[in-house]
């Protein structure tokens, strides 16, 4: 009997890796800046469904972590650059911050908390220094508040850091080495990480790469071996993630923490904002890099695949345009959990959409056919939607950058109403606009395949989510970029399509 119980259990356990994959599940960044955000029980639904294991949140939002309760997913918790100040002033703030986000939610609703992400690529450059002096205090007083609540052992602290943190002066990857600006800070993070058990998270991005060099060979970005070759003596690293990850350990060899693990924090391709942010290249790297999970492949200096984080889960309408447009049309799912492209996530299996969306009515709000596009009213309305919703698909090169100047105000006048929750008074732009129920999204031929005008989400239909309370480490900082100047280059874009 106690053979065919065993028996039996093996059976499961193999049934459950063939569901599941070898791979052991995919991770992913689920970022939560949106307008309409999709319900946090129907995200982790959406997360099960695509056999994601874990997941990455940037900072402690309360309806993503209790949906994550009894999930059986493990979760990276981030804590944001503008906490790191008030974290490293104090141990105290430290305990506080971990008792009311990481205690509170793994003790009260069973969510399996693995990772403090201390931070979130505070040694970029562009941030001149302005986080170099609390980055460091702070994951020391949010390790020493973790061993004093008791879950030293349970949960991990991590930095997540920018690939620019590393560089190699031969162009090889066995050159590489960190930063001599940030040399001695860097290593003494990396060894209070391995003294704790911790591990060093990068950030690694193929598509910034291809952005800031306009020389950069485009091949090497994907996984289909379709790229020259760079040779580092016996290796040859035919596409960024290997040569770039391998940089990185080169630097931790050479600095004698050959051994520390390493995660990649954020890694992905976006769909749109930028001619080189598209559904096709998106679909073609997503699809290199699932293959290479599922198939349990590493680098070559580290043949045990690393976690990689996918970036990101779903698209985030009120995330900062700063570095570009692009930046909210990262997610492998649209905003509401639709597919954006097909995915086979091994097995047999491809990506499935949310299920249990509830939408607003189908209605959207267009230019009147009566209001004419010479109207000087026009440009001002544009403008004004355009600050207070998402047109970043209509720069140039986006999804619906090709479209008329009559198309092009309805687009604007549209995501505004829908914004508002289609309000009534959301649709009155100088008696310029209408409301219709018939979609006018273009026909999906040429430019514009994957132009859509949108429905948001109806939120009154969904459980509502907690509301994140101000944070009595850094309350009263705003959340959000201002968008001024990406609104304003998005308005001389229409205005040169209206002139013409």
């Amino acid at each position: 009997m106690g053979f065919r119980y065993l028996y039996i259990l093996l059976l499961c356990l193999y049934s459950e890796g063939l569901l599941r994959g070898v791979h052991g599940g995919f991770a992913c960044n689920w970022g939560t800046r949106a307008t309409h955000p999709l319900p946090p029980t129907i995200v982790v639904k959406l997360l099960k469904d695509n056999g994601f294991s874990k997941v990455k949140l940037f900072e402690a939002d309360p309806g993503a972590l209790e949906a994550l309760g009894n999930s059986g997913i493990q979760v990276m918790l981030g804590i944001p650059n503008e906490f790191l100040a008030a974290l490293a002033s104090t141990v105290t703030i430290a305990e506080t911050w971990v008792y009311q986000n990481v205690s509170n939610y793994i003790s009260k609703y069973g969510v399996d908390i693995r990772y403090i992400a201390v931070g979130n690529e505070p040694f970029l450059k562009t941030y001149k220094d302005t986080f170099l002096k609390t980055t460091f205090p702070a994951l020391q007083n949010i390790q020493a508040a973790l061993i004093k609540a008791g879950l030293g052992r349970q949960v991990k602290v991590t930095v997540p850091l920018n690939a620019d943190v590393y560089q190699t002066d031969t162009g090889l990857p066995s050159g590489g080495d960190f930063r001599s600006d940030i040399h001695s800070l860097v290593l003494s993070i990396i060894k209070f990480l391995s003294d704790n058990g911790g591990a060093l998270t990068i950030n690694i991005y193929p598509f910034l790469s291809l952005q800031a060099d306009p020389d950069f060979p485009k091949e090497y970005a994907f996984f289909d071996n379709g790229a020259k070759p760079v040779v580092d003596g016996s290796i040859s690293y035919t596409n960024v993630l290997d040569a770039n990850f391998d940089t990185c350990i080169a630097a931790l060899e050479k600095n004698g923490f050959p051994s520390l693990p390493v995660i990649v924090g954020e890694i992905g391709w976006p769909t749109d904002g930028d001619p080189n942010a598209n559904v096709e290249d998106a679909r073609r790297f997503n699809q290199g890099l699932l293959g290479r999970i599922v198939a349990g492949q590493g680098t070559p200096k580290r043949s045990i695949p690393p976690d990689i984080y996918i970036f990101g889960l779903i698209d985030e309408d009120a995330k900062s345009v700063q570095p570009g447009n692009f930046e909210r049309h990262w997610g492998v799912f649209n905003y509401d959990g639709s597919l954006k492209y097909s995915l086979d996530i091994g097995n047999g299996k491809a990506m499935v959409a949310a299920k249990g969306v509830q939408y607003l009515a189908r209605q959207w709000c267009i230019m009147s056919p009566t209001a004419s596009t010479s109207d000087p009213n026009l440009a001002g309305s544009i403008n004004y939607a355009c600050s207070y919703a998402d047109c970043t698909s209509l720069g140039y090169g986006s999804s619906c950058g090709m479209l008329d100047a009559r198309s092009n105000a309805s687009y604007a006048f549209n995501m505004y109403y829908q914004t508002k929750d289609q309000r009534k008074d959301a649709c009155q732009f100088s008696n310029l606009s209408i409301t219709t129920n018939v979609d006018p999204s273009p026909a999906s031929s040429g430019q514009n395949t994957t132009c859509r005008f949108e429905i948001m989400i109806d939120l009154s239909k969904h459980q509502k989510a907690p509301r994140r309370p101000p944070s009595s480490v850094a309350a009263g900082l705003s959340e959000h970029s201002s968008q001024t100047v990406v609104m304003a280059l998005l308005v001389l874009v229409l205005l040169s399509t209206l002139i013409i």
